[in-house]
């Protein structure tokens, strides 16, 4: 079941949706196309200052823009693994389903379900320390 779209925020949907595309290999394809006709394009501009100023113009946009776009995805992702394995871990008998795509929810939401695993863990930490306690003492 895909979460609902009022769970992320615009930049979230559009980053995944930038990710699933640039990662597709007809986008390469376009893409090295573009730089292919691009070459071409040399001698009828004279390899000119800038027919070579568009394309690093256009590389640089492109790259910091992605640069972004990647890291979003894989804090994501990686948020959400470390909930679902903290979910395994917590009840070894039968996971949240809700928990199964995380990773589509905003960071935000993703922060607040590993605070929730973090006070756990600290509650069964002082637990385990108050049955030592009792034990040793």
């Amino acid at each position: 079941m895909a979460v609902a779209a009022k769970d992320r925020s615009f930049f979230t949907s559009l980053a995944q949706l930038i990710s699933s595309g640039s990662g597709k290999p007809a986008t390469f394809f376009c893409a090295l196309a573009l730089i292919v006709v691009w070459g071409l394009s040399g001698p009828a501009f004279g390899f000119n200052e800038t027919w070579q100023l568009i394309v690093n113009t256009l590389t640089t946009i492109i790259t910091f823009l992605m640069v972004f776009v990647i890291q979003n995805s894989q804090n994501r992702d990686t948020a959400a693994m470390h909930i679902k394995l903290d979910e395994l871990i917590a009840k070894l008998e039968g996971p949240r389903e809700e928990l199964l795509d995380l990773e589509q929810l905003d960071q935000g939401k993703l922060e607040a379900m590993r605070k929730e695993f973090c006070a756990r863990a600290q509650r069964a930490r002082e637990k385990s320390s108050n049955l030592a306690s009792a034990a040793g003492g």
